[in-house]
């Protein structure tokens, strides 16, 4: 039976089980570059015993990261510090994942400990661009609206940036279109008023996301992944049944894997977080376009993650805040299942 501590092989790339750590950023980098932090922080989780290990939200362009100090692949002098990484999580038996990422209209924010509202541009701040010109919120910058020569030109920066994934050694490229940021904000008919060929139709909102994956496809051998937001939660918005129409397009432009999250296009939509609210649309995208998907959002219990797997319900599970607090998470679900143990040889006696 397969179950949370089965293998998964996409592409030639074996996961040695089905957990992996969430993308998610830890705001502790200056002008893209990785930190110290960064090579503790992701090698305790592949050393903890995860199948796959996703870095941060990392920028393909300098004004598309969320804040200041987030990851970026936007210049070749930050590979040096990403391929570190890829090397020492994959000594440690986990596949090294990047996120390529652009946050458009949502971009140059302050560190959510700092209160997460846009940096002052006198402070390092800077103009967020979108599909148009609405913010995303009251007290956020007036985005400037992409041409449809600099829409090009952001899918070109999507591209190099995963080239630069490919040079670093990395086994997984994901793709982020949730969230609100940009590839989300082109997909939802909340965010994209747009009339040219980028807007209009599901069709061509999803184009920019099509045509990035598309072109990276073209290079790029290993697993190829895309986070959506599976839903917006908002009447007017993206739909679950747009995310299964989605999936159909990215499994033809060559897509492994959808991450489904949710939400995010737009402020103070009421969301019904409960524990493992988000796994029945992974499910649906799962079984409706015939696309593997990875679950994630409050997967907290080994019983819980395994139940996933075993139900059908995802092909993996994405665990977040959880790996935050225990980064051998994986180590103690294999315990708690009673499955071999996936530990670092150094932490043998304490198993």
């Amino acid at each position: 039976m397969t179950h949370l501590f089965s293998p998964l092989t996409l592409r030639g790339v074996t996961f040695r089980n089905r957990i992996g750590v969430s993308p998610m950023c830890q705001y502790s980098s200056a002008d893209g570059f990785t930190a110290e932090w960064h090579l503790v922080h992701l090698g305790a989780r592949a050393a903890g015993g995860a199948g796959l290990v996703i870095i941060e939200a990392t920028a393909v362009e300098a004004r598309g990261r969320i804040s200041p100090h987030d990851l970026g692949i936007w210049q070749d002098d930050h590979l040096y510090g990403l391929a570190k990484i890829a090397r020492f999580v994959q000594s440690q038996g986990a596949a090294a994942g990047i996120q390529i990422a652009h946050a458009g209209r949502k971009a140059g924010t302050a560190r959510p400990w700092e209160g997460g509202k846009p940096v002052p541009l006198h402070q390092g701040g800077w103009v967020p661009v979108g599909p148009g010109d609405v913010p995303f919120s009251d007290g956020y910058y007036k985005p400037h609206a992409l041409t449809a020569e600099e829409v090009q030109q952001v899918c070109k920066a999507f591209v190099a940036g995963a080239r630069r994934v490919q040079a670093a050694g990395f086994d997984v490229i994901e793709v982020h279109a949730a969230h609100g940021y940009l590839l989300h904000s082109f997909l939802s008919p909340l965010t994209n008023l747009r009339t040219d060929d980028y807007g209009g139709s599901l069709e061509n909102r999803a184009r920019l996301l099509l045509e990035i994956v598309r072109a990276v496809r073209a290079f790029w051998e290993k697993p190829l992944f895309v986070r959506i937001s599976a839903t917006d939660w908002v009447e007017g918005g993206w739909t679950v049944e747009d995310s299964v129409r989605l999936g159909g397009l990215l499994k033809d432009a060559g897509v492994d894997l959808v991450d489904c999250s949710s939400g995010g296009a737009i402020p103070g939509v009421q969301i019904p977080t409960a524990p493992g609210y988000q796994v029945p649309l992974a499910q649906r995208v799962r079984e409706d376009a015939a696309l593997a998907t990875a679950a994630v959002g409050l997967i907290t219990e080994p019983a819980q993650a395994d139940a996933i797997i075993k139900g059908r319900q995802a092909d993996m599970v994405l665990i977040g805040r959880a790996m935050l607090r225990d980064p051998h998470w994986a180590v103690n679900a294999a315990k708690a299942l009673d499955q071999p143990i996936p530990f670092a040889q150094p932490y043998h006696r304490a198993y």
